[in-house]
Order: C-alpha cells, then sequence, then structure tokens
C-alpha cells in the first residue's frame, strides 16, 4: 500500500465539468457582444429569463429526486444549456417564449432521462426545436439589425416587447434574415437580391450583423480548441461539408440559386451549432472517427434542409437527427482495444 501510495498515477484528473461549463460560457461572449451591438438587449433579456427557468427547473427536479441541489447546480451544466436556448431565440420575444424553451430543454430532454450525462439529445436544440413547431409565427420574428431600422429598442422599449406592456409591436422592428431572403427569391440574380436588400448590400458576405455574430463564435470556438475543450473533428467536418454542399449546388447566383458558400458559412447559427452544439460530448458521437461522422452529417442535413427543406437555418434540426443516428455511429466506430490487431463493435462486447 505504501508503494501504491508513493507511486505517480498514469493520468491525472481533467478539468471539473463546471470550469469546462465555464469555458464554454466563456467562449460564447464574442458573439454575444455581436449580436447585442447588432440586434439590442433583447438577446440578454434572453438570456437571463432561460437561465433563471432553467436553474430553477434543474433545481426542483434535483429536489424531487432527493438529491443535493447545490452540488448540481454547481457544475453550470443548466446555465450553459439556458445560455445556448436564449442566444438561439429571436431577440424581443414574448417572455414565455424563453420560459418554456428553457423548461422543456431541462425537465424533458434533460431529467427526463436520467440527467446530465444520460441524454441522448441536445437539451437546447429540444427546447428550440419545442418552440418553433409549436408558436412558428413568434420564433420567426427576428429583428433587423440596429442600423437598418434606426436603432435598436432602449430599455423600455424591449421590456415592453418582451412583457406586453407599453402599446409597442414587435412587427415594427423585425426583418427577414439573410438565409430567409435568399431562400425566398425566385425572381431576381442574387447580385440584384444584394443589391436591394439592405441587410445583405450593407454587409460583405452574409448579412450585416449576422456575420459579425458567426466570426464571433468562431473566434470563441477557436478559444475552445485552444483550451482543448473541444476537438476540431466535428466543426472542420461540418463546415467542410456545408462548404462543399453549397460549393457542389451554387451556379454562381441565378434567381434560383440558394447562396455562395460564405454565405451559408457566416449566417444563421452556423458557427454556434458547429462549435457549441455539435460538439456536446453527452448526444454526439465519441470517437473521433466517430465525430467526423457525426458532424459530416450535420453538414450535410443542414444544407439539404436549408435548400430543399420549410427551415431556412436548420441547424437545430440537422443536430436532433443526427443524434439519433450518434449511437449507431458509435457502434461501428470504436478505436481499437490496445493488444487487438481490429476495432470492435459495441454489440460484440455486449454479446460477450
Amino acid at each position: 500500500m505504501s508503494l501504491m501510495r508513493a507511486t505517480s498515477p498514469h493520468a491525472r484528473a481533467g478539468d471539473s465539468t463546471a470550469k469546462v461549463m465555464l469555458q464554454v460560457a466563456a467562449a460564447t461572449l464574442p458573439g454575444v457582444l455581436a449580436l447585442v451591438i447588432y440586434f439590442g438587449i433583447g438577446v440578454l433579456i434572453n438570456i437571463a429569463l432561460c437561465s433563471i427557468t432553467a436553474l430553477a427547473c434543474e433545481a426542483a427536479i434535483v429536489k424531487l429526486r432527493q438529491r443535493p441541489v447545490s452540488f448540481y447546480l454547481k457544475d453550470c451544466s443548466a446555465f450553459v444549456t439556458a445560455l445556448l436556448l436564449g442566444i438561439a431565440l429571436p431577440p424581443y420575444c414574448p417572455w414565455w417564449l424563453p420560459v418554456i424553451g428553457a423548461s422543456t430543454a431541462i425537465v424533458l430532454a434533460k431529467h427526463l432521462y436520467g440527467g446530465m450525462g444520460y441524454n441522448p439529445f441536445n437539451p437546447a436544440m429540444v427546447g428550440y426545436v419545442v418552440l418553433l413547431i409549436s408558436f412558428p409565427v413568434d420564433m420567426t420574428r427576428w429583428v433587423g439589425p440596429a442600423e437598418i431600422i434606426n436603432g435598436a429598442p432602449g430599455i423600455d422599449e424591449a421590456l415592453s416587447l418582451v412583457f406586453g406592456f407599453g402599446g409597442y409591436n414587435v412587427d415594427g422592428f423585425t426583418r427577414a434574415t439573410p438565409l430567409d431572403i435568399v431562400r425566398l427569391n425566385e425572381s431576381v440574380l442574387l447580385s440584384q437580391l444584394y443589391a436591394t436588400e439592405p441587410v445583405l448590400d450593407q454587409g460583405t458576405v452574409a448579412g450585416l450583423g449576422w456575420e459579425a455574430a458567426n466570426f464571433g463564435f468562431l473566434i470563441g470556438g477557436l478559444f475552445l480548441l485552444f483550451r482543448r475543450v473541444i476537438t476540431w473533428h466535428a466543426p472542420v467536418a461540418m463546415l467542410g461539408t456545408l462548404a462543399l454542399m453549397s460549393l457542389l449546388f451554387y451556379d454562381s447566383g441565378s434567381s434560383l440559386s440558394e447562396g455562395s458558400p460564405m454565405l451559408h458559412l457566416f449566417s444563421g447559427a452556423t458557427m454556434l451549432g458547429a462549435f457549441f452544439i455539435i460538439t456536446d460530448p453527452v448526444s454526439g458521437a465519441t470517437s473521433n472517427k466517430g465525430r467526423l461522422i457525426f458532424g459530416a452529417g450535420v453538414g450535410l442535413l443542414v444544407y439539404i434542409i436549408r435548400a430543399w427543406g420549410s427551415y431556412p437555418d436548420a441547424v437545430a434540426f440537422a443536430v436532433l437527427l443526427m443524434n439519433f443516428a450518434a449511437p449507431t455511429i458509435d457502434n461501428y466506430t470504436l478505436p481499437r482495444t490496445y493488444g487487438h490487431k481490429s476495432a470492435r463493435r459495441a454489440t460484440d462486447l455486449e454479446e460477450r
């Protein structure tokens, strides 16, 4: 026993769950800052409402399960779920949307399956899709960039829009997103569309505001890669597949074009999905080879749904569909065990 105590361990303990989650939250700051600059403080209101609801639901469920509440709240997983959901929601949406979305994510998508580590689907994306299917009108009312709508709503207007008092109407601030504009165009060349649509004309490659937010999330993703919180496999596979698909079907800008690769890479929730959603270690694939397949599948589905489906962004649907496939991917991509000549499938291990 004394020898065992003196011997150094073969592996050192990694970062705690709370530390990892806080690094993920910190990495979203550049993207969140860009969203606030271009779309106003409605983004922060969404995050606050989602966070309060998620933490309250987490505490209540853990209490019902007779587990230590403070222990589970301190891992910050509920906060990160709320943060990602709040970022994805349209700014200045009604207060009950973040509340319903966050409670769905925590109660149904997370704790219904046993809590963190057992959820087969990404909780934030489950909450988002439930809202999008149930309340499509409210979920598609994205405000336009502040420069186009002559200034983002102030704090009084923002609170009145969210909580429904003061007589303000969110329709006065809404504008179609770049992906919506390109998806619905069937009459003019893309060059003409870019010249006539302010959000595209005032942007550089993918629309004013949206390209800045995506660049911010890209910076945050590179930070996570540098800190080795995530690996490069899933993000690179997703972005590479999405770029390849959009390049293959890009017809140089006809009226039926689905947009350039740069539009698809730097608009919508592309970078948020690539670095913060599909890298979830629980609902995604586990091996590096599996992550490549998982990311490529998400990128493929994102383009298919954007180009030929009914939802211009499609990241949430693509992620949830690949969550279904993750166990099968893991089954066929187990790494080779040391001492064996070839890899075995998970079903082979079960049979033994």
